[in-house]
């Protein structure tokens, strides 16, 4: 039943497209009522999708947020129909989801490279707000109460993260989480200007840490950590310096955390003193990592749908390897993650 369920934290990273993949693996929470969700932190499209999810609880339970969530996937692959950037023929006869062969989207590409958002889109049109808007209801998103929700965005000034709660999140903000500077104008709240939270926390891990939050967090993990090889191609390497960078603040949160459970498990920190997190970790690089960036801009309804299934399924392994495993231990090994950490610390 579900108020037997075990409770969890959700951390979502923000991808384009990719989010679609986040879109199954909450599809499949949502079916299985072992567990709950007791909060949300979400980037970009991570963000998307914990609003998705808040309306819908809200307004119908958990089906009608797996509505929602379908609901705002759909339009988006409706959307990129009209969309001059698509695959090659070529590409979708051999079942490539990328888009590194489309004249279209390396022509936007280099435009990006040479104009700014201020100078391409000066009437600051956003046709992602419009979508979200027609999907999602905020007055309902301000309204839930079935679990705490945090959208993260980065301060342009100062570059420093800024959590945006539920109470009083609105459309605006979620595009702030989701603005990637040179596609957008940066959107300012609060007299202040934002782009996407990405940069300083994909996502940001500290308010699902909070007193009357369950100590379990699930990473929803888009972006890969590790890519063999050296990257050779301009192409390689702006993927490459991309997924580094969207990661980095992860990263560092969760070496902060690894580095207290090292403190606590060598009797230099009391547990009691400390707010120990059990961490864990949904990801499917082995399907994701081919993808590479350009298919992150690629909102096909075949390729949303097929991200989907892949979240889902990765969803259901995780579950039937782990579910035991929520409120008794970590199934992420930060030791292994940060192998290099004694040594920093002891040297």
């Amino acid at each position: 039943m579900v108020d037997e369920s075990k409770p969890i934290n959700l951390a979502l990273q923000g991808g384009g497209a990719h989010g679609a993949f986040t879109w199954g693996v909450l599809d499949r929470f949502l079916e299985d009522e072992r567990v709950s969700i007791a909060g949300i932190s979400g980037t970009s499209a991570g963000a998307i999708n914990a609003v998705a999810v808040a309306d819908g609880i809200t307004s119908g339970g958990r089906e009608t947020a797996r509505e929602r969530m379908r609901d705002f996937w759909r339009t988006v692959g409706a959307a990129s129909r009209l969309s001059p950037i698509q695959r090659t023929p070529v590409d979708a006869f051999l079942g490539r989801w990328t888009l590194e062969c489309s004249p279209a989207y390396h022509a936007f590409d280099e435009l990006t490279r040479l104009f700014s958002p201020y100078q391409l889109n000066p009437l600051n049109l956003n046709p992602l707000r419009d979508l979200l808007e027609a999907s999602v209801d905020f007055e309902a998103v301000r309204a839930c109460t079935a679990f705490e929700l945090f959208v993260s965005a980065t301060d342009v000034e100062t570059g420093r993260v800024r959590v945006f709660p539920r109470e009083r999140l609105t459309a605006d903000m979620v595009m702030a989480s989701a603005c990637l500077p040179y596609l957008f104008q940066a959107v300012e709240i609060d007299g202040r200007p934002y782009w996407d939270g990405g940069y300083m926390g994909n996502p940001v891990l500290f308010p699902l840490q909070c007193e009357g939050l369950p100590e379990d967090v699930v990473v929803v993990q888009v972006n890969p950590i590790e890519r063999p090889g050296t990257p050779r191609t301009p192409q390689e390497i702006r993927n490459r310096i991309n997924e580094i960078g969207f990661n980095s603040s992860l990263l560092r949160e969760l070496r902060s955390v690894a580095f207290v459970d090292r403190l606590v498990a060598e009797g230099k920190l009391a547990p009691e003193d400390c707010r120990q997190v059990r961490v864990h970790l949904v990801e499917n690089e082995t399907k994701l990592r081919p993808l590479g960036a350009s298919s992150k801009m690629n909102g096909e309804w075949d390729f949303l749908t097929h991200l989907r299934d892949v979240g889902r399924a990765t969803a259901e392994a995780w579950l039937d390897e782990n579910f035991e495993a929520i409120g008794e231990r970590s199934t992420v090994d930060l030791e292994a993650l940060f192998a290099d950490l004694g040594a920093e610390h002891h040297g």
